[in-house]
This record gives structure tokens, C-alpha cells and sequence, in this order.
């Protein structure tokens, strides 16, 4: 436990940051699932309308760097190809 006051303010943000952040990694996840679901149920005009979504939200994630940006790039891509291959 820390015992200086900064100390004890760091910890206490820290906290508040890292929820934020689990926060936004949870949402990402969802969207991304949900994609690949339809994907995987071959509706792939539905599939289309999310990707700006999810595409928007890999933005906002690596600008907040709540993950790296070359990690959003990366997966971007993938869900590009993914996209590809069922068309």
C-alpha cells in the first residue's frame, strides 16, 4: 500500500483509468464478435454497416492508446481480409 499522498492519488487514478479502459477494450471485443458472427452467418451486407464501427472504435481505442496503434492497424486489416475471403 502506498503511504505518500501522491502515492495514494496515483493509485486512485490509476484505478479510474484502468476501468475506463477495460471499459472500452470490453465494448471492442463485443462489436468484433458480433462482426465476425455474421460473417460466419453469411450476412454480409449487415457485416459491411458495422465494420465502420468497429473500424471507428479500433481509431478511438489507439488514439486514447488504450491499445497500440499499429494493433488497430493490424486488426483492421484482418477484419478486411476476413471480410474478403466470405465475399
Amino acid at each position: 500500500m502506498p503511504r505518500r499522498k501522491t502515492s495514494i492519488k496515483k493509485t486512485r487514478s490509476d484505478r479510474r483509468k484502468h476501468l475506463q479502459n477495460l471499459k472500452i477494450k470490453q465494448n471492442l471485443k463485443k462489436t468484433i464478435k458480433k462482426f465476425q458472427g455474421l460473417i460466419a452467418a453469411k450476412n454480409l451486407e449487415e457485416a459491411k454497416k458495422i465494420l465502420s464501427g468497429v473500424f471507428s472504435q479500433l481509431d478511438k481505442a489507439a488514439k486514447k492508446r488504450t491499445i497500440h496503434p499499429k494493433t488497430a492497424n493490424r486488426r483492421k486489416s484482418r477484419l478486411m481480409k476476413h471480410l474478403g475471403k466470405s465475399a
